[in-house]
């Protein structure tokens, strides 16, 4: 059952391994904020600030869906893009995934990206992302996804400066604020 805990406490750590990151569009895609005179030493406006965290985001939901769990080695793209909490609770859930002999199958997107604020070279968002379509299996071909699983998760995602191709990194990703809903 700690599996199961898992699954539903830490999505963000599940994005990684492709489990939370989806594209179903029930979710309104809210506007963007304005561009805004630079706020940011690593952008030179608000805008390039989200479009490069958007971008961080992508590449991160693509490594997350190029996992094998039974080869460790396919886990370092995903923790490229990560740093901080978010990297400690990546490396945590695979390792525990692969020592259960868990298998994932199917792929997702995230169809949602909302920025909510740029504070110097920090970048936060939310995103909904989709399950709906990946599964962890026991080595028994029994599933380790609760039933009762949503199939759209919101997530809000801080971004920080890093050395990446897009000049971020994700350092955690957490529940959403109240009200924002997918």
């Amino acid at each position: 059952m700690k599996t199961t805990t898992t699954l539903l406490r830490t999505g963000s750590a599940l994005a990684a391994t492709g489990l939370l990151v989806g594209m179903l569009s029930a979710c309104t895609p809210e506007s963007k904020p304005a561009p805004k005179e630079t706020k940011s030493a690593a952008f030179a406006t608000d805008e390039e600030a989200f479009a490069a965290a958007e971008a961080t985001y992508r590449a991160y939901v693509d490594a997350s869906n190029a996992v094998d769990l039974q080869d460790p080695s396919s886990f370092e793209p995903v923790f490229s893009w990560l740093t901080d909490n978010a990297l400690t609770e990546e490396r945590e859930t695979y390792t525990q995934f692969r020592a259960e002999g868990l298998r994932r199958s199917g792929d997702g997107t995230f169809d949602t990206f909302t920025p909510t604020a740029v504070e110097r070279d920090d970048v936060t968002a939310n995103v909904c992302l989709d399950v709906s379509h990946i599964d962890l299996n026991y080595p028994n071909g029994s599933s380790a996804v609760p039933i009762d699983r949503p199939a759209r998760t919101g997530r809000s995602v801080t971004f920080v400066r890093g050395e990446s191709q897009t000049g971020l990194k994700i350092a955690s990703h957490d529940d959403p604020p109240e009200g924002f809903e997918c």
